[in-house]
C-alpha cells in the first residue's frame, strides 16, 4: 500500500514531466519555430502553464504534504521543495498564472522585432502589460511586504534586496577603481578579421565535449540569445556567431555548457523530481561563469585554446600564446553586458538590478526607462548608449517577465570566486591540465562537490558546503585584482 509520501512523489514526478515539455516548447520557439506560429504558441503556453498551475495547486498536494513522513535526508528536502511550490502557487490566482504565460509568449515576439528595429517605443506597451501582472503576482507572493523579495524567491531562494544591496554595495567602488586602471593603461591586441561560422560551431561543439558536455543526451543549435534548456536527460543549449568575434561563439557556448554541465551531472536518482534540477539561478550562474571565466579565460587554457584556433581558422595575426591571453581578457568600451569582460560584468548587472527594483516599486514607468537607462548608463560606464538594441532592449528578460533575475549573475560570480578558490586549493597541478585542454579534474570536483547535488541543499549551504566557508565578495575580487593587475601592469 502507497503512503502519502508516495503519491505525493508519482504526482509530483508527473508534474515536473510536463515542465520539461512546457520548456520543450520555449527551446522551440527561440530555435527552429516558424515565425507566423508566435500567436498560436503563446495560447499553447497559456494552456500548459493552466495545466501545471493547476497541479502545482492541486487540494491533494497539500494533504498529502499534511500526511507525509521524510524519512531520509532527501525526502526532506522534496517536501521542503514541494511545498515551497505548493505554497507559492495558491497565492497566485490561476487566471494570472495563465494570462503571464500567454502575454509573455507573445511579449517575447514583440520584444525582437522592436530590437531589431531600435524601437522601444514599440515594445513599451507590452512591457508595461508584462510589469503589471509581474506585480500584481509579486503583491498576492509578499503578503504585505516587499514585492521585489517575493520575485526574487523564484531565483534566490532567501535572498534579499537589502542583503544584496550590501554585497553589490561592496563591489562597486573596487571594480570601479579596478575599470578605471585598466581603460587608462596599454591594451592588448585586439582580434581582428574574419572567422568562418561553420567553423566557429563546428569548433564551438568539441570545447562542449572537452568541458564535459554529453552530446548524447544534449544539442548545440543558434539563437539570438544564447541559453540552456532542460534537464537530467534531455540538456539543450544555443550559442550564436558573429563572423568578426569567434570569441563571443566560444564563450557563450563554454557559459551554457556549465549550466548544462550542472544539469546533466545532477544524481540520476533525482531525475524528475524537485532535487532533480539546479537548486537556484545565482548557483547555476556560479557554474557558467566559472567554466567561462575561471577555467576558460585562464592563462592555462587559452595557450590550448590558441592552438585549437590556428587549426580551426588558419593565422589569424596573434601568434604567440601569451598575447592571446590578454587579447581573450581584454577589457573594452562596450554596451552589451552578455559580451562584457569580467571587469566590467558586474557593473551592467548592478545598473538593471536597481532599475528593475524601481519599475516593480513603481517609482520608475515604462515610458521613463529608456531615458533612465540611458542616464545611468552613461554615469556608470563614461559614454553615451547610441541605439535601443545596445541599451534597454538588448536583454530579453524583462519581456518574459523574469524580474528578480538580474541579481543572480553577479550573486553567482560572486560563488563562482569562491568556488574557484577552493577548487585551487583542491586541485594544485590545475594550470597544467588546462594547458593540455584537460578539464576534468576541475569539472569533476564541481560535480562532486556541487552539481550532483541538485536540490538537495539550499543556494548558500551548497556554495558552503562545497568551499568550506561562507560565500562572500572577497574572492571574487582578489581574482578580477590579480589577473588583470598582472594583464594590464596596474
Amino acid at each position: 500500500m502507497s503512503t502519502a509520501y508516495d503519491d505525493l512523489m508519482a504526482f509530483t514526478r508527473e508534474t515536473e514531466a510536463l515542465g520539461q515539455i512546457a520548456g520543450r516548447l520555449g527551446w522551440d520557439q527561440e530555435t527552429t519555430m516558424p515565425r507566423g506560429a508566435a500567436a498560436q504558441r503563446g495560447e499553447e503556453m497559456g494552456a500548459m502553464e493552466g495545466v501545471l498551475h493547476a497541479r502545482r495547486m492541486d487540494p491533494r498536494v497539500g494533504e498529502w504534504l499534511e500526511a507525509a513522513e521524510a524519512k531520509d535526508t532527501e525526502a526532506k528536502a522534496h517536501l521542503r521543495h514541494i511545498r515551497r511550490s505548493f505554497e507559492r502557487a495558491s497565492k497566485v490566482p490561476g487566471d494570472l498564472a495563465a494570462e503571464l504565460a500567454r502575454t509573455t509568449s507573445v511579449a517575447q515576439g514583440v520584444w525582437a522585432e522592436a530590437r531589431a528595429n531600435d524601437d522601444f517605443a514599440a515594445f513599451a506597451p507590452t512591457l508595461g502589460r508584462v510589469l503589471d501582472l509581474r506585480r500584481q503576482e509579486g503583491a498576492a507572493l509578499a503578503d504585505g511586504g516587499d514585492p521585489y523579495d517575493a520575485l526574487l524567491q523564484d531565483y534566490e531562494p532567501g535572498a534579499t534586496a537589502a542583503d544584496l544591496d550590501a554585497m553589490f554595495g561592496a563591489l562597486r567602488p573596487r571594480l570601479v577603481d579596478l575599470r578605471d586602471k585598466v581603460l587608462g593603461a596599454s591594451a592588448p591586441a585586439e582580434l581582428t578579421g574574419t572567422f568562418d561560422e561553420s567553423a566557429q560551431m563546428k569548433l564551438s561543439r568539441q570545447i562542449a565535449k572537452i568541458f564535459g558536455y554529453d552530446m548524447s543526451r544534449g544539442r548545440v543549435d543558434k539563437a539570438v540569445h544564447p541559453f540552456s534548456s532542460g534537464s537530467g536527460n534531455d540538456v539543450r543549449i544555443t550559442t550564436r556567431t558573429n563572423p568578426a568575434d569567434p570569441f563571443n561563439c566560444i564563450y557563450s557556448t563554454i557559459h551554457e555548457v556549465g549550466h548544462a554541465a550542472y544539469e546533466q551531472n545532477i544524481d540520476q536518482a533525482y531525475l524528475l523530481t524537485p532535487l532533480g534540477r539546479g537548486v537556484s539561478m545565482s548557483v547555476h550562474e556560479s557554474q557558467s561563469r566559472i567554466y567561462e571565466n575561471q577555467l576558460g579565460r585562464s592563462r592555462a587554457f587559452t595557450g590550448w585554446l590558441h592552438g585549437q584556433m590556428v587549426d580551426a581558422f588558419g593565422a589569424f595575426g596573434i601568434d604567440d600564446p601569451d598575447a592571446f591571453y590578454g587579447t581573450v581578457n581584454r577589457v573594452n568600451r562596450g554596451y552589451i553586458r552578455t559580451e562584457s569582460d569580467e571587469v566590467q560584468y558586474n557593473l551592467h548587472v548592478l545598473l538593471r538590478f536597481d532599475l528593475e527594483r524601481q519599475l516593480i516599486a513603481g517609482t520608475l514607468d515604462v515610458a521613463d526607462l529608456e531615458e533612465a537607462w540611458n542616464t545611468r548608463f552613461e554615469a556608470d560606464f563614461g559614454y553615451a548608449v547610441d541605439k535601443a538594441s545596445n541599451g534597454v532592449l538588448q536583454d530579453v528578460h524583462w519581456s518574459v517577465g523574469l524580474f528578480g533575475y538580474f541579481a543572480t549573475y553577479s550573486l553567482g560570480n560572486v560563488y563562482a570566486g569562491c568556488l574557484h578558490e577552493a577548487l585551487r586549493a583542491a586541485v594544485p597541478d590545475l594550470d597544467a591540465q588546462l594547458a593540455a585542454g584537460d578539464t576534468s579534474a576541475a569539472t569533476g570536483w564541481l560535480r562532486d562537490n556541487l552539481q550532483r547535488h541538485g536540490g538537495l541543499y539550499e543556494p548558500r549551504e551548497v556554495i558552503e558546503r562545497a568551499c568550506g566557508f561562507a560565500p562572500n565578495e572577497g574572492p571574487l575580487l582578489a581574482y578580477l585584482e590579480a589577473k588583470f593587475g598582472e594583464i594590464y601592469g596596474v
